[in-house]
């Protein structure tokens, strides 16, 4: 790195890596989710009860997530987080079993929230550092990792690559960011030495936030978990396309969070949250309506806009409560949010066993147009 650049320069490049390797790294699973529900023989029932492994594991480590972070600081825990999150990937490649799945999902889970709350607590810390809106391109980082982490998964597949050797590439990989990264990290969090209060109850205005970060994630969440799937089974892909709507979505959800600084700017956080719920409502509506490649894929386009901003703005409003620490106030909104990914996956593989996948996907559609009714309240 150029020794002349600002310290806060440094701060921010390093922190977008650790997003960038988020991204990759849950991308990685979620495009190898059809290969394993065949290995596994599961159906979509079976399917979506054990994805609740997953955000079950994340809302059990949001609490000690928060307080770690408010604890020892964030870069500590982030470099933990960036070490373990990725190499639980390579246990998920080698399940054989259901229960051996579902464990793995779990530890999967807790680990991403060491590094979430962390790397999003750096965030905030270089934010106030520039004094203007920058979260949402840090979100951008870890969506165009996850835009990455498909085209490497739909090259993975095509060669027929077994899941543990596809994940077992992407841990060396983000273990050599983790090793040349790690050391540019933001030395200490503003609020590290706070007489606020570790433990409080969220007000009414995290509460709030936390809803809106909660339908955006069921949506987010029915991207992540179901878009290869409905592509093979609604759709009606090739197999070499089946990942087509996991791209689309994802590049323009990495392609939204570069932007939406400049629209926060321009036309304020309200009205950028608002608009992104009707966008997700018609991307999502227009896939179902019409479940052929290309108006499907041009919804899933529509959902990745419409999702683009929503949870970097929240946590970034989050950050700056006035009553909470930054790391603590992260994990409350985290705790509400994540019960989208929580409930979402199971939500939707139960009722797509009873009916189908476009009824799921409706559902979807209606709380993502909620997130637009809830941002009207915030002030």
């Amino acid at each position: 790195m150029n020794r002349r650049l600002p310290a806060q320069r440094y701060y921010r490049i390093a922190t977008s890596v650790f997003f960038f390797v988020q991204g990759i790294t849950f991308a990685s699973w979620a495009n190898r989710i059809p290969t394993i529900k065949g290995m596994l023989q599961l159906n979509d029932a079976g399917l979506g009860a054990l994805l609740f492994a997953l955000p079950a594991g994340q809302i059990l480590g949001l609490p000690l997530a928060g307080y770690l972070v408010s604890r020892y600081g964030s870069r500590k825990i982030l470099i933990t987080g960036a070490f373990l999150y990725p190499a639980t990937l390579m246990l998920l490649g080698l399940v054989t079993a259901v229960w051996q799945l579902a464990l793995a999902l779990a530890l999967f889970g807790f680990f991403v929230n060491l590094m979430n709350i962390s790397v999003n607590t750096q965030a905030v810390g270089i934010e106030k550092l520039y004094r203007r809106s920058i979260m949402a391109s840090f979100h951008g980082l870890w969506s165009l990792g996850g835009f990455m982490g498909g085209l490497v998964s739909t090259s993975m597949i095509a060669k027929n690559v077994s899941p543990f050797i596809h994940f077992v590439v992407i841990w060396a990989f983000t273990l050599l960011c983790l090793i040349v990264f790690y050391k540019y990290l933001l030395p200490r969090d503003e609020s590290h030495e706070s007489k606020q209060p570790i433990f409080v109850k969220p007000d009414k205005y995290i509460l709030n936030l936390g809803l809106i970060a909660l339908a955006s994630m069921v949506s987010e969440g029915a991207m992540f978990d179901w878009s290869g799937v409905y592509f093979e089974k609604v759709v009606m892909a090739p197999k070499a396309l089946i990942t087509l709507g996991y791209i689309a979505f994802m590049s323009t959800m990495a392609g939204g969070r570069f932007t939406a600084d400049y629209f926060v700017t321009k036309f304020g956080v309200k009205n950028v949250l608002q608009t992104s719920g009707v966008i997700i409502a018609v991307g999502l509506l227009l896939s179902i309506l019409f479940p052929y490649i290309v108006p499907a894929t041009i919804g899933f386009l529509m959902v990745g806009i419409g999702v683009s901003s929503i949870v970097p703005l929240v946590y970034g409003l989050a950050g700056r409560s006035k009553t909470m620490r930054p790391g603590v106030a992260l994990a409350a909104v985290s705790s509400i949010g994540f019960l989208g990914f929580l409930f979402g996956p199971p939500f939707i593989g139960f009722i797509a066993q009873m009916a189908s996948l476009r009824w799921s996907f409706t559902v979807i559609a209606v709380l993502g147009l909620s997130t637009t009714f809830l941002s009207g309240k915030i002030k």
